[in-house]
């Protein structure tokens, strides 16, 4: 009975795809393509739902990425060609591995960073110096959009809210304003750098855009956050907060670590630039070097507690005593640990289901409509546009994935559009997601949504600057 039901299901689930071939079936009309749709669409309405709902955005499309797969492996079994799924799945699974370890080993060292309070010490440095409402406003943004290059959008953007939230104490609508200028500063400092967004890294790893070409997006970048910031200036009230200092002692090889990171990159960087291998290669060997520093702050670590308890015994430092009884050794693997897991598998899901929609055909079609039927420059905007709704991960990684025939500007175009469209929405940037809960009650969808006209005219005008700064990159100009 049981075989008989799932003979008539495939029957009626895999009718459109009778012709045989040893490539990919356009399954685009079928049954088997619609349902896949379904499911994409019914993950990402729940990874949207995210803040409402309390659950991560990497359960929904796990499973969806799943489902999509299991359908797709049920035809190609089913028409006797299990090998060209099998391959498909392969492919798609080393692209993201590449990804995963490369932002694997930028985390853990964000990460070790914060564990040896580099960020606190830059947010006691600006409660300390006691600015007004309108310099923190504009420092806290320049920084994010700065930061953002090398620590990526996501861990600045939680930074400087930290930064933010500990100066103005409570001010509910400075905090606010500062963390819709933050989102935006972020997402626009991660556009012209390889290491300031997945998108960028995702270019870069695929060997479209050089490390150095990224570059020629920092005007058009920093349009993007000057003008609504310009304009958000206005609305603040030029008074000091009352803050309370802290003081923050660095801990032992906070200045080396970030050192190593730098070298890491540039490890990265060579690899890729000169040997033509790919980057993840490079840090990897990065996290070789933190592991061998990581060894040499424990083999080293009580000869240097002894020496600072003999120097605060000797000034009769008692406080300084009590921390130094608490200080455990560096451990490496512990900053591995804390890395963004949600945030990589729910790579991982978007890569596999937008890989699975590609192979069934759909991103064909998609690439056939805007880049064919539209002019690229007008379906990158659009697309830059629809990452404000759709995370811009799955909107990249469908233009890679349709690999259009474009001009270097255009790439460029979408890169800088994709990276910072995200920014007209709240819930259109992982920054924006992370901060709505960093600064719950502080910043929310409406907060972010009433200066939705000041980021889009920023939006515009980052557009019109690419196009005219780097008309030279566009063979024929759209």
């Amino acid at each position: 009975m049981w075989k008989l039901l799932l003979v008539t299901l495939a029957s009626v689930l895999f009718s459109p795809a009778v012709h045989a071939a040893a490539g990919p079936l356009d399954l685009t009309t079928s049954t088997v393509g619609i349902v896949a749709i379904v499911i994409f669409t019914a993950a990402y309405l729940l990874v949207m739902g995210e803040e409402h709902l309390h659950m991560r955005k990497s359960k929904p499309v796990l499973v969806a990425a799943g489902l999509i797969w299991l359908l797709i492996g049920w035809v190609y079994v089913d028409q006797g060609f299990p090998g060209v799924a099998e391959e498909a799945f392969r492919h798609n699974l080393l692209e993201f591995a590449e990804l995963m370890l490369f932002l694997l080993v930028a985390m853990t060292y964000i990460n070790a960073l914060e564990e040896r309070r580099l960020f606190d010490a830059l947010r006691s440095w600006m409660v300390k110096k006691g600015f007004t409402y309108r310099q923190l406003f504009w420092i806290s943004g320049f920084l994010a959009f700065f930061i953002s290059p090398i620590a990526d959008n996501l861990t600045t953007a939680l930074l400087m809210c930290a930064v933010v939230m500990k100066v103005a104490d409570g001010d509910k609508k400075f905090i606010g304003l500062s963390c819709v200028s933050i989102v935006v500063a972020a997402n626009a400092g991660g556009a012209f750098s390889p290491f300031g967004d997945i998108t960028t890294l995702m270019v870069w790893q695929a060997g479209i855009v050089e490390f150095q070409e990224f570059f020629v997006l920092f005007i058009p970048s920093l349009l993007n956050y000057l003008v609504p910031a310009i304009i958000m200036n206005f609305f603040i009230e030029n008074k000091k907060p009352n803050a309370v200092y802290e003081e923050v002692e660095l801990k032992r090889g906070a200045l080396r670590i970030t050192f190593l990171f730098l070298l890491t990159v540039a490890t990265a960087v060579s690899c890729h630039m000169f040997l033509h291998l790919p980057p993840v290669l490079g840090m990897m060997m990065g996290l070789g070097y933190l592991q061998f520093f990581g060894y040499f702050l424990r083999m080293t670590l009580p000869g240097s507690l002894a020496r600072k308890r003999a120097m605060a015994e000797r000034a009769g430092d008692m406080e300084r005593l009590k921390r130094l009884g608490g200080v455990v050794p560096f451990d490496v693997f512990s900053r591995v640990q804390r890395a963004e897991w949600d945030t990589l598998l729910f790579f991982y899901g978007i890569v596999m289901c937008v890989g699975g929609l590609g192979f069934l055909g759909y991103l064909h079609l998609l690439s056939d409509t805007l880049y064919n039927q539209w002019s690229p420059t007008y379906a990158n905007v659009a697309l830059g546009l629809m990452s404000a709704v759709i995370d811009n991960i799955p909107v990249m990684f469908a233009v890679l994935s349709m690999q259009p025939d474009m001009s270097h500007g255009q790439w460029l175009l979408i890169t800088l559009t994709a990276g910072t469209g995200g920014s007209l929405l709240s819930i259109g940037s992982a920054a924006g997601v992370a901060l709505m809960g960093q600064a719950r009650g502080y910043y929310t969808f409406a907060s972010h949504l009433k200066w939705a006209p000041a980021i889009a005219l920023g939006f515009a005008v980052s557009i019109v600057a690419h196009l005219w700064l780097n008309g030279h990159l566009f063979e024929v100009f759209n």
